[in-house]
């Protein structure tokens, strides 16, 4: 499979709700994208058994410094989310350069990504057959991340909740 250098572009304009634009999961669904050269800022949310207390108080705290710091991207959009524990969540912003005051940090490596549309309860579901398609195609994984591609109130406007899953393919030892 051919990795992907450069992340899908993404509409921002077709956006019926003024808040998440449409999502077009063709361009993401089982694809090996490489990561290496983008920029994050990296931030943590509380959790109370892996459902999220604090996380649109704390999305729109850190979307605020990045707008403030000129860091936006303009052509697309990406946050990884990651539980570390059931108390604990991690999340990656993607951005146009580092901002002053947050975690900047960098991603490495290639990850295969695989498109899904349901309820969130069905993350167990997912993350089950990412590992049985990464393993079919003979890559190793390690770890998932999550990139929510609308907020729930937009989902529910559009009709659809997808989630794209991301797994680390890990680096043969030879």
């Amino acid at each position: 499979m051919e990795v992907l250098k450069k992340l899908p572009e993404m509409d921002l304009t077709d956006n019926e709700t003024g808040c998440c634009p449409r999502f077009h999961p063709e361009k993401w669904h089982d694809q090996i994208m490489n990561l290496e050269n983008y920029q994050f800022v990296k931030v943590f949310t509380k959790s109370m058994l892996h459902m999220p207390l604090n996380m649109g108080k704390v999305f729109s705290k850190t979307m605020n410094e990045i707008t403030a710091a000129g860091a936006d991207v303009k052509d697309k959009y990406l946050i990884l989310s990651r539980d570390l524990s059931a108390w604990k969540a991690e999340h990656y912003f993607l951005v146009e350069k580092e901002v002053q005051g947050l975690e900047n940090t960098k991603l490495s490596g290639d990850f295969f990504t695989s498109v899904y549309e349901g309820e969130f309860k069905e993350m167990p579901t997912w993350m089950k057959d990412l590992k049985e398609k990464t393993n079919g195609k003979g890559l190793e994984t390690d770890d998932f991340m999550a990139f929510y591609t609308t907020c729930p109130k937009c989902a529910k406007h559009y009709g659809k909740n997808y989630v794209v899953l991301f797994t680390k393919i890990k680096k043969d030892k030879n």
